[in-house]
């Protein structure tokens, strides 16, 4: 019964848990991110390329 006692007062791991918790809030944050990004890229990549083109055909009679 002491054993039970002592391991529910034990709190050793608790700081690991809470930095993997943390972490992996991190990671999904991040990846969320990193989606979000690469669509407004694109866009401005193809915006880009889209005045770049329509330039180049106005310069050419």
């Amino acid at each position: 019964m002491q054993f039970v006692k002592n391991f529910l007062k034990d709190e050793q791991g608790q700081d690991l848990v809470e930095y993997t918790l943390l972490l992996g809030f991190i990671a999904l944050a991040s990846a969320a991110l990193y989606n979000n990004i690469a669509t407004n890229l694109k866009n401005i990549w193809t915006d880009a390329d889209t005045a770049v083109s329509n330039a180049a055909t106005a310069s050419n009679p």
